[in-house]
């Protein structure tokens, strides 16, 4: 157990897609001697990078699942999750950046801030975490690291400073000059392990003063030793470390680092910053829920020999069982101890303590807080809080409502057993997955927050559970109505040879746009006896799970019984249903039903830049706007938009606003369907049913 809290470091590598996050850390591990050989992302040798341990991932080059591996630097254990950089992971960020104490944000040198960029930025400020930033392949063509330093003041609002300057770009990009220290760095040996400290290049020197300048009129404003140490010309490397160390911990700083790590060039530099200028666990303000007070939030130090609150962040289904990632919050968990979970109250003795490295684990006897461990044979749920007895919880992660959906059917017998369980252990495993059987259709759908997401699921299923399934859009729940009124009046008149059945009910139908359904009787005289009238009810209320138009579910209907008769010996409960299904028959066409489809209510988000091409992908899916917002960084969009226009919108979305923006939908309300939709609704029914004959 690491008994000094202040050698902890507890970090995250979150970027865009595609901007070097593995690379890095693959380099991270080799120069803390985690690794021993530097492999590539997708690499020629068939091995792949270490973080990236799934089969997809090798095959497809991204990072599909948070990776957690640790190292030591500079005599500090630190602790790091390697994320993905897809929009459809982003639960795995998420998750990962609730627990994490500070963050590298990783930008491309030629790209800059890109669309996952904001989202990440967002995640990181949800939980008020510091991050760094690193920017990664100077030795791209095209690459310019002041202008991504711009970019993160201008798009993201950052505060940012230059640490270092590139000696060289492109294919002469050679080092980078610490202007803390003022020296230019160099990166030798075959894999760059070496860091060789030279005089500034002379045709620099003039360059670097003027950005060392900037850098300390920057950092001044965190530390007023520092801004009389520059008045009086007696700056020291400790009174610019501890400054920019303020300002980072504090949110107000983003310290900007350079290199390429695919080069192995600036990785050292970088894994020093970490050290320096992100907080330890001590550093950092959590709270827990007390649950004895409604509630209460109340502040939680991070201390070893207080009461142990630890919290679930990630599950995996691994070879010896469930393998649950935790973070130690507040005092210690050792072997053969006891836990509690505060949401179900089950009490769990720890078999299995380990560290993990990628895949790998490492088996440990304790843990203390501040510590981010792995456990076998805890049941509980990602967001679940242990404790060893005291009524305490986390708060729990941040989870983002599906945005498409896709209905899955087995082709076989051995298919279906199987999929029960690939779908019960993704959707333990991922909260942003979801399946459930449609009650309608019998259709099982899945859902997510993106089509790679859901791709790699059924990838998952054939691979990993043997599962062959059909993929076909979900269907869409309809609805039917009627829009008029219409009067019924209707004999049931059966004989048998014994006691026959009778019942007589007239009335009227009519739209009732306050309920689904409403059942008035106004019958006076005895007419229909009191007893039958709960009969006539059912039989109405029997025949509203289809509608005669096309089969869907009717709403919105009051069905008003005005009068009828009966027969002493022949009428019956089961007469006087009949009589309401018989005349429902009789009367729903003439009351001109019409279908309804869902209508949801669509927010979108995203740069203002992009408000006009978000109008248009709303309208362009016969939506309503209902209001706009816009400032000069960012604009909201609220639409209708009927849900069966919005299967796909995720995708269009992300084409039209370069993946910066994002869309969240609850449904609003049923509305009656145009026409032309309703044609071919009937038209695809009659073709169904045209094939089942």
């Amino acid at each position: 157990m690491i008994t000094d809290l202040r050698t902890i470091r507890n970090i995250g590598i979150s970027a865009h897609i595609d901007s070097g996050k593995t690379t890095l850390t693959e380099r991270i591990l080799f120069y803390t001697n985690r690794v021993h050989v530097i492999r590539e992302v997708k690499g020629k040798d068939g091995v792949g990078a270490k973080m990236d341990s799934m089969e997809l991932e090798r095959e497809r080059g991204i990072t599909i699942a948070s990776a957690a591996t640790h190292c030591s630097w500079l005599n500090h254990h630190v602790n790091i999750i390697d994320t993905p950089g897809h929009v459809d992971f982003t639960i795995e960020v998420e998750r990962s950046l609730r627990v994490l104490d500070g963050a590298v944000l990783v930008l491309c040198a030629v790209a800059g801030v890109q669309s996952q960029s904001f989202t990440v930025d967002r995640q990181m400020r949800r939980y008020k975490v510091p991050r760094i930033a690193f920017v990664n392949k100077c030795d791209r063509v095209g690459s310019n690291p002041i202008r991504v330093r711009n970019q993160l003041r201008e798009k993201l609002q950052h505060n940012p400073v230059l640490m270092q300057l590139p000696i060289g770009l492109e294919d002469a990009f050679k080092g980078v000059i610490d202007l803390v220290d003022m020296k230019a760095l160099y990166f030798e040996g075959e894999a760059g392990e070496t860091v060789v400290e030279k005089p500034i290049p002379a045709e620099m020197a003039e360059e670097a003063a003027a950005a060392r300048e900037e850098m300390l009129d920057a950092i001044s404003m965190y530390s007023d030793e520092l801004t009389e140490a520059i008045l009086e010309e007696r700056v020291t490397r400790e009174l610019v470390m501890e400054a920019v160390r303020r300002g980072t911990i504090g949110l107000q700083l983003t310290p900007v680092f350079l290199g390429s790590a695919y080069k192995n060039k600036g990785v050292q530099p970088l894994l020093d910053a970490v050290i320096r200028y992100l907080p330890n666990p001590t550093e950092v303000v959590n709270e827990a829920i007390d649950l004895e007070k409604e509630g209460a939030m109340r502040p939680l130090d991070c201390d070893p020999s207080g009461g142990t609150v630890a919290l679930a962040f990630k599950l995996e289904d691994g070879r010896y069982g469930q393998l649950t990632y935790l973070r130690m919050y507040r005092g210690q968990i050792k072997r053969d101890d006891f836990i509690i979970n505060t949401r179900t109250g089950k009490k769990t003795k720890i078999a299995r303590l380990v560290r993990m490295h990628a895949d790998d684990m490492e088996d440990i006897q304790d843990a203390g807080a501040g510590d981010i461990v792995a456990i076998f044979g805890l049941d509980c749920s990602s967001g679940d809080s242990f404790t060893d007895g005291e009524k305490l919880a986390m708060t729990s992660i941040f989870v983002p409502e599906p945005v498409i959906s896709l209905g899955i059917k087995p082709v076989d017998s051995r298919s279906e057993q199987n999929l029960s369980k690939a779908l019960q252990r993704f959707t333990k495993e991922d909260p942003t997955f979801r399946a459930h059987v449609d009650q309608e259709s019998g259709q099982t759908v899945i859902a997510g927050m993106g089509e790679l997401q859901l791709d790699v699921y059924i990838e998952r299923m054939r691979r990993e559970y043997n599962v062959q399934v059909e993929v076909s859009p979900p269907q869409v729940a309809y609805r039917e109505t009627v829009t008029r009124r219409a009067n019924y009046d209707y004999t049931h008149r059966k004989q048998t040879g014994g006691s026959g059945q009778y019942g007589k009910i007239n009335g009227h139908i009519e739209p009732w746009a306050e309920e689904d359904f409403v059942f008035e009787d106004t019958v006076v005289g005895g007419n229909v006896p009191k007893q039958f009238i709960p009969s006539v009810l059912k039989g109405f209320r029997s025949m509203l799970a289809k509608g005669r138009k096309l089969g869907y579910p009717v709403v919105n209907v009051k069905v008003v019984l005005a009068d009828g008769a009966y027969h002493p010996v022949d009428s019956s409960d089961i007469a006087f249903q009949e009589a309401a299904r018989g005349a429902w028959r009789s009367v729903y066409d003439k009351a001109d039903p019409k279908i309804l489809e869902p209508i949801m209510r669509v927010t979108v988000e995203g740069p203002s830049d992009f408000s006009g091409a978000i109008l248009t992908t709303l309208m362009q899916r016969r939506g309503v706007i209902m209001g706009a917002q816009e400032d000069d960084v960012m604009a909201k969009t609220e639409a209708e938009v009927p849900l069966a226009e919005m299967f796909g919108y995720a995708t269009a979305l992300r084409s039209a606003t370069q993946g910066k923006a994002e869309f969240s939908m609850e449904f609003a309300k049923y509305a009656v369907v145009p026409a032309n939709i309703e044609e071919k609704l009937i038209k695809e029914a009659e073709e169904k049913k045209a094939r089942q004959k």
